[in-house]
C-alpha cells in the first residue's frame, strides 16, 4: 500500500495543546536529532500526502502550519479534537499527537483506508492488545458526542471515543500494529521496531531515548 491517500475526503491535525508538565517545557519545540518535535510530526502527516493544521498550540506555531485554536484551554487533547473537527467539514479526521515522532506514514495510510472501508467512527491502532488513543482516524459525526464528553469533563480521550462511536452506534476499531507489520501492509522508513512507534515523549528521560534513536531515526524534512 502507497504512502499516499487520497485528501478529498480527509482533513489531518497535529496535537500540539498539552500542557507538558512532566517534559517542563513546551514539547512542541524540543529538539529531536536536530530538529523540532512539530517538525518532525509534520513530517509524517506530509509524508501520508496529508494536509495538515495544528490543532491548539501553547507557543506561536504558525510559522509550521494553520493554527487552529482550542475553544476551552487547559482541557486537554481532547478540546484539541474538537476544536479541530469543528473547523473542517471532510467527514474524516486524521489526529497525531505532537510528541509521538516514530509514527510511519504508512500506518496512517492503513488507518485511514480501514475506517473508509469499514465505516468505522473511530479507528485507533492497537499494541500488544492494548488500543491507542492516537494516532487515529475520526468520523466528523462523532463531534456532537465527543463535546458532550468534553462539557462533562470526561477528557480521557480513549474513552470519549468509545463513548461517542458507542452513541452514534458505529464502529470502534482498533487495528492490530502487529498484523499490519506482518502482512508487510506498514514499515518504518529507518526499520524501527513496531515497539518504539507509538511512543510518546512525556518527560525528559524518554527525549533522551529518542535521541539515542537519532541514527537510525532519520526523516527527510524539506
Amino acid at each position: 500500500m502507497t504512502d499516499q491517500i487520497a485528501m478529498d475526503d480527509v482533513a489531518a491535525f497535529l496535537l500540539a495543546g498539552g500542557q507538558s508538565t512532566r517534559m517542563g517545557r513546551d514539547k512542541a519545540l524540543l529538539p529531536l536529532a536536530g530538529r523540532p518535535l512539530i517538525a518532525h510530526a509534520l513530517a509524517i502527516l506530509r509524508e501520508a500526502g496529508l494536509p495538515s493544521a495544528i490543532a491548539g498550540s501553547r507557543s506561536d506555531l504558525s510559522s509550521f502550519a494553520p493554527v487552529v485554536e482550542d475553544h476551552e484551554a487547559g482541557r486537554g487533547p481532547l478540546a484539541g479534537v474538537c476544536a479541530a473537527l469543528a473547523s473542517t467539514s471532510a467527514p474524516h479526521a486524521v489526529f497525531l499527537s505532537i510528541d509521538q515522532p516514530f509514527v510511519p506514514a504508512s500506518l496512517l495510510t492503513c488507518l485511514l483506508h480501514h475506517a473508509r472501508l469499514t465505516a468505522s467512527a473511530v479507528t485507533v491502532p492497537s499494541i500488544n492488545g492494548s488500543a491507542q488513543s492516537f494516532p487515529a482516524v475520526l468520523d466528523r459525526a462523532l463531534l456532537p458526542f465527543l463535546a458532550d464528553e468534553l462539557a462533562a469533563r470526561r477528557l480521557g480521550c480513549l474513552l470519549a471515543f468509545q463513548s461517542a462511536a458507542a452513541a452514534l452506534h458505529r464502529p470502534f476499531s482498533a487495528v492490530p500494529v502487529e498484523f499490519l507489520v506482518q502482512s508487510g501492509q506498514v514499515t518504518h522508513p529507518s526499520g524501527l521496531p513496531a515497539a518504539c512507534w507509538l511512543s510518546n515523549l512525556n518527560k525528559p528521560a524518554d527525549l533522551a531515548v529518542a535521541e539515542s534513536f537519532a541514527e537510525r531515526f532519520t526523516r527527510r524534512i524539506a
